[in-house]
């Protein structure tokens, strides 16, 4: 685990609620604060859609919403003339993501020992802190997931040119 600050915040936050850089995440919760506190349970209703709607969406493997479908509703909670107060975001690796990082950095450890590789966003006081997380089925005293999984955070904000320090 390591925890990074964001140190230029607005393109940061342009590309998180505007702009698709983590629209391949999926969302795990979020909650808003404003003039009210609004919580988001990302996980799939599945029988809010008919068979035909969950096979041509491809939700059919997917157990929680895409932050791509939830990003415009988070934005409408915070866009205005006030701040929010704070906010966190826990996005979580796809499941085909999560495959592909199995499959090429971490072969000792198969998607079903994984239970998620996690990315916590919480904004507070005009600080964007972001947390990476791992989350596994079995016990291990091997870290290797959780430095791989680090260090691939740092490369994919450096890539999308997110300038962060690490706390």
């Amino acid at each position: 685990m390591i925890a990074l600050q964001i140190t230029n915040l607005k393109p940061f936050m342009n590309k998180l609620f505007i702009g698709g850089l983590f629209d391949s995440f999926l969302l795990t919760e979020a909650a808003f604060i404003t003039f009210n506190t609004f919580h988001i349970d990302g996980a799939l209703k599945k029988e809010y859609y008919s068979n035909e709607e969950l096979s041509d969406l491809d939700l059919n493997d997917q157990n929680f919403s895409s932050w791509k479908q939830v990003r415009p509703f988070c934005f409408e909670l915070i866009k205005g003339k006030h701040t929010p107060l704070e906010f966190k975001i826990v996005l979580r690796l796809s499941e085909n993501n999560l495959k592909k990082l199995l499959s090429q950095s971490a072969p000792d450890f198969s998607p079903g020992d994984v239970n998620g590789l996690f990315l916590n966003l919480h904004y507070r006081e005009n600080k964007m802190i972001c947390t990476t997380g791992t989350s596994l089925s079995l016990f291990t005293l091997d870290k290797s997931l959780d430095h791989i999984w680090d260090d691939m955070v740092k490369r994919f904000l450096i890539k999308k040119e997110i300038e962060f320090d690490i706390l």
